[in-house]
């Protein structure tokens, strides 16, 4: 399996409140074994059904977000903004970790 460590400087670069390491080694954790497949371990921002998932099973389902749809949309949109310099490959767990940060739910997934 990943460790953290793995996504540490790529997190780094793009965090805004330092790294969590804790927060970090918990979104590896619950993704697992997606991160062992090159397709699923990476967000295409421009595909509109990955980008539903991502708001439905990471920011409701895990997080347990209650804002409405547009919010969240505007949050994600926000972070393919920030990790546009990625390219097509933007780390899926940099993209968790910073909604996460986001949100504030950083300690409460390190928790």
């Amino acid at each position: 399996m990943a460790d953290a460590s793995a996504y540490a400087e790529n997190i780094k670069k793009y965090a805004n409140g330092g790294y969590n390491q804790a927060a970090a080694e918990k979104i590896v954790g619950h993704l697992g074994i997606a991160l062992r497949n090159r397709d699923s371990s990476v967000v295409a921002c421009s595909d509109s059904g990955e980008l539903d998932r991502v708001r439905e099973k990471w920011c409701r389902g895990k997080l347990g977000l209650a804002q409405n749809q547009s919010e969240l949309d505007g949050a994600i949109k926000s972070v393919c903004e920030q990790l546009s310099a990625e390219g097509g490959q933007k780390s899926r767990v940099t993209f968790y970790y910073l909604l996460a940060e986001h949100f504030g739910k950083l300690g409460e997934l390190a928790g």
